[in-house]
């Protein structure tokens, strides 16, 4: 198992370094003399008073410095809100640090500081707006007649029941002051540039961070039924469920549709996305030896789920390798968890520790799944590292793996693990600075 740890440290390591932010900013955007330049749209920025920067996410600080480098004095005010513990140092921009998954007081003050900014936003403005994954929490501002514990409240019930982040996302648009395309709203008519560094399958604008500069599709009666489909309505606060009632009914104006004036003036641009760090990671295995295969960019579903048909697929492609082949199979995507039980972890944890069961005793096959921002879940983990050994040790070592899955405690197993047999299972890297989803990387040895 240890040389398959150097290798998987080194496919995520070159994963990481190609979703970079602040590169992948400089990759999106040049600026020459009073011109800059996104996705061939030219903006003459000797034509703008005032060029604020605003945003938020995991990544974000990151992005805000790649700006800072390409625009220097030229920026009048920023106001970005990242995760505690993923600021950069910045010059001109401010920087707030929130919790996530959950939202708290100092998102909500972040949030209100960049409404501050673009209240006064006019036809000769330039809004630059970074957004990256952790953004639907850590930009938050609970709409007229919600409490910030509304909030919390919710998005703890959808996260516990297995809601995915589409489902999620359609509720907190709802229940918001800037997702949904509000941000946007806000700040017309001034033009606004959205850098988004994607963390949801398929890259869609409306979907990463909620939507804040991006038409959104979805509406207040669908956020009710995803309520419904989780049988949560007798459980949601009161206010929660009389707004989204109001909303559906006519009686609140909706989030923003296609069509409106204000995205005439908003331009989105994708600049990262987990398909970069799949790429680079097959790049290292195969330098290293491995024969690498990208399986799928867009798992997701039940982490326990996942696991299996990752093993699945781990024995019948093992079943075909002749002796002395090297294979990698590799997954990227973002899978939930329905909570339960009462213990700590994350997805990644929880998948791994799934896939170690279904492979325990099975020579030949290591697994590393971690979040790309270095934390999965409300863990210091990234996620972990398994293999066909792992069940068996932690049994020995009078660790019961169904029991502490059943009880979605991956964190505490891992800990245990660890400390008890010292196989380096537990998978910490700390905050990366990106974010660009999960990755799941099998490696094979016949």
């Amino acid at each position: 198992m240890n040389e398959h740890i150097c290798v998987l440290q080194a496919a995520l390591a070159a994963a990481l370094k190609a979703a970079d932010p602040y590169q992948a900013v400089l990759n999106a955007v040049t600026v020459e003399g009073d011109h800059l330049q996104v996705e061939g749209a030219r903006y003459d920025l000797s034509g703008f008073r005032r060029i604020l920067v605003v945003g938020a996410g995991k990544a974000t600080a990151r992005m805000a410095q790649a700006v800072e480098h390409l625009l220097g004095g030229r920026i009048t005010a920023g106001q970005i809100v990242v995760k505690t513990g993923h600021g950069a140092p910045l010059t001109v921009i401010r920087q707030t640090e929130a919790t996530h998954p959950l939202p708290d007081a100092a998102g909500v003050a972040g949030a209100q500081s960049i409404l501050a900014l673009l209240e006064n936003a006019d036809e000769h403005t330039l809004v630059l707006c970074l957004l990256s994954g952790g953004a639907s929490a850590l930009l938050v501002a609970p709409a007229a007649g919600l409490t910030l514990q509304d909030k919390q409240d919710a998005t703890r019930l959808l996260m516990n029941a297995g809601a995915d982040i589409t489902e999620l996302n359609a509720v907190r648009k709802h229940l918001s002051a800037v997702k949904g395309g509000r941000l946007t709203q806000a700040a017309y008519p001034a033009q606004v540039v959205s850098l988004i560094l994607s963390d949801v399958i398929g890259d869609p604008p409306g979907v990463i961070a909620s939507g804040p500069t991006a038409c959104d599709v979805s509406t207040f009666s669908d956020a009710l039924a995803v309520i419904d489909r989780y049988a949560l309505r007798g459980r949601m606060p009161p206010r929660v469920i009389a707004r989204l009632e109001q909303g559906a009914a006519g009686q609140l104006p909706e989030t923003l549709k296609r069509g409106a004036a204000a995205l005439a003036h908003t331009r989105n641009a994708i600049i990262g996305s987990i398909r970069l760090a799949m790429t680079a990671a097959e790049a290292e295995l195969a330098r290293r030896g491995f024969t690498p295969r990208v399986i799928s960019d867009t798992i997701q579903g039940e982490a326990r789920d996942a696991a299996r048909m990752m093993a699945l697929a781990a024995r019948e492609e093992l079943a075909t390798m002749a002796a002395g082949d090297r294979h990698a199979l590799l997954y990227g995507g973002e899978t939930t968890v329905t909570v339960r039980g009462t213990g700590l972890g994350g997805r990644n944890q929880e998948l791994a520790l799934a896939f170690a069961l279904e492979i325990e005793r099975l020579a030949g096959i290591t697994l590393l799944s971690a979040g790309t921002d270095g934390t999965d879940g409300p863990t210091d983990a990234a996620g972990a590292i398994v293999d066909g050994t792992t069940a068996q040790k932690a049994r020995q070592a009078g660790i019961d793996p169904v029991q502490y899955l059943n009880d979605n405690n991956s964190y505490a197993f891992f800990q245990r693990l660890d400390a008890a047999t010292a196989t380096g299972s537990h998978f910490k890297t700390g905050p990366t600075g990106t974010n660009v989803m999960d990755i799941q990387i099998v490696l094979l040895s016949k």
